[in-house]
């Protein structure tokens, strides 16, 4: 029996490295049965660089245009050491940038490169998943110019079908060049 199992499971981890490797990807289901190990993907990427909480409160600041350290540190409520660290290692990573204001004494302002302005749409999407998920009452919403609340929604750029779980594909690694 314990040798059905282990021929099973081997099964269905090639099946699985099949699927991914046939270029057409494999679906999120068929991830289950990848062999388990940990899985470099852009999410645990993204989250090294933005997945701390002081880190979003600020990209959040800088994209309503506060922009002087005493400010996003009072409007954020972290403290001043954990600030400069969190924006530290945004600016090494690209995606702030210092720019300085005065001289004597040196002061800087902070600012979202590009990559920076392209975070706007995961704080979006947080900030809708808060109002609906985790805070009762919301305390802010978003609209847009149009009058109406902003509804964040999950469409292919493409063909401009909505992206659910069934119409994922998890494409294969690509390789270093």
């Amino acid at each position: 029996m314990l040798s059905d199992m282990s021929e099973m499971e081997t099964s269905a981890e090639t099946a699985a490295e099949t699927a991914a490797d046939s270029g057409d990807g494999m679906t999120l289901d068929a991830m289950a049965t990848a062999p388990a190990r940990p899985r470099p993907c852009p999410v645990a990427a993204s989250l090294q660089v933005l997945g701390e909480r002081w880190t979003l409160l600020a990209i959040r600041e800088m994209g309503y245009g506060v922009h002087r350290f005493e400010q996003i540190t009072r409007f954020t409520g972290a403290s001043r050491d954990i600030l400069a660290d969190r924006l530290r290692k945004l600016e090494e990573a690209g995606v702030v940038e210092r720019r300085q204001y005065s001289a004597h004494p040196p002061r800087f302002e902070y600012h979202l490169t590009d990559a920076g302005q392209e975070a706007r749409p995961i704080l979006l999407a947080l900030a809708q998943w808060g109002a609906k998920w985790a805070q009762t009452p919301p305390t802010r919403t978003f609209a847009h110019d149009c009058g109406h609340g902003l509804e964040i929604d999950n469409v292919c750029h493409h063909c401009g079908d909505p992206v659910t779980r069934s119409s994922l594909r998890v494409l294969p690694e690509r390789t270093a060049r």
